[in-house]
């Protein structure tokens, strides 16, 4: 559905050229929601916006749907693009205009008549919960719903991609669920291909199929999100799973802890399981099995996209050829196993 080879994106800087995107390459399907995430200043944002080349590449292609939109003509652009809809973390509703009328504007500018545009626009306030807003003006209604008519507004050409642009990162916690949730149902129910840029992880972990990860404008991973969080390969994804899943440990324990690991006879492993192996006594039946001592410092049990995930951080003790042994056989059994060498 949409490919990106090879984007690089340029910009002159005071000291010469800054390379805000490296040599990125991305391949989304039709019909999944696709998270791209990183930490501000990473080129999310930017990567994004290639996608409908409101900001195009120095280098590179994109093609969405089949066409390579950098090749395109003004005019074959332009048409192409309302087949892109997009939503942005500030809402840009015209104060001036009803909901009616901001979800109703872009059908206007594209010649639309008043009969046409009414059958357009009232199913799409439905959908998206606002039918009995639509004479309100944006004065008149709360954040989350403002956030509704952009999604609304951005629906209105009936296309084929949702691009949304930290479009939840204003919104409060239970504002944010409900659009995310919003935002499931259109996927589902319109068969669209959605592409989220976020900087949280609980937005990706909550609604998205597979993930992107960016760091200083290079593409750094990227994968399931369940696969990602089971088995985080970079660093600053650790880091911002960290942020949804405690992987970390207190710093008195670290302390404690570090004193142990010195003697040699202890080892420091984070587990992490899935789906039916979450229920599973695979811990209990290890420590039988191997006559070994497996502490649990740390960790928790949630779920993603509807699966069972847990990750605990364990502290085993006994003859290093047994713990060893001991490791290889959750592993076996479809555990996820990490020797940590820090603390």
């Amino acid at each position: 559905m949409i490919e990106l080879k090879n984007i690089t994106q340029r910009f002159d800087g005071p000291r010469g050229p800054i390379d805000a995107l490296h040599a990125v390459n991305l391949s989304i399907a039709a019909g999944e929601v696709f998270g791209i995430i990183g930490r501000s200043g990473a080129g999310k944002s930017t990567l994004v916006r290639t996608i409908n080349l409101l900001t195009r590449p120095s280098e590179g292609s994109v093609s969405v749907a089949g066409r390579e939109l950098t090749t395109l003509r003004a005019d074959a652009l332009r048409g192409a693009r309302r087949e892109i809809g997009m939503i942005f973390q500030h809402f840009n509703l015209l104060s001036s205009r009803t909901v009616f009328g901001n979800i109703a504007l872009p059908l206007e500018l594209a010649g639309m008549s008043k009969a046409q545009i009414e059958k357009t626009v009232a199913p799409i306030l439905d959908l998206v919960g606002l039918g009995a807003q639509r004479d309100r003006y944006p004065a008149q209604i709360s954040g989350g719903q403002k956030q509704r008519v952009g999604i609304a507004r951005a629906l209105a050409t009936r296309p084929k991609v949702l691009l949304s642009d930290e479009a939840t990162s204003a919104l409060d916690p239970e504002t944010t669920r409900s659009i995310l949730d919003l935002l499931k149902q259109i996927n589902r129910e319109l068969g669209l291909t959605v592409v989220l840029i976020t900087h949280q992880m609980e937005v990706i972990k909550q609604i998205c199929d597979r993930v992107a990860v960016l760091e200083a404008g290079r593409l750094v991973e990227t994968g399931r999100v369940i696969d990602v969080f089971l088995q985080p390969r970079h660093e600053v994804t650790r880091s911002m799973i960290g942020d949804v899943i405690a992987n970390e440990l207190p710093p008195a324990l670290k302390a404690r802890i570090g004193e142990r690991l010195v003697a040699g006879r202890d080892h420091l492993f984070r587990l992490a399981f899935t789906g039916d192996g979450v229920g599973d006594p695979v811990i209990s039946e290890t420590i039988r099995r191997f006559a070994i001592d497996i502490s649990i410092l740390h960790g928790q049990v949630d779920e993603i996209q509807g699966q069972a995930f847990g990750s605990l951080a364990v502290l085993a003790s006994g003859a290093p050829g047994t713990v060893a042994e001991a490791m290889t056989s959750l592993r076996e059994r479809g555990v996820i196993v990490e020797e940590l060498s820090h603390v």
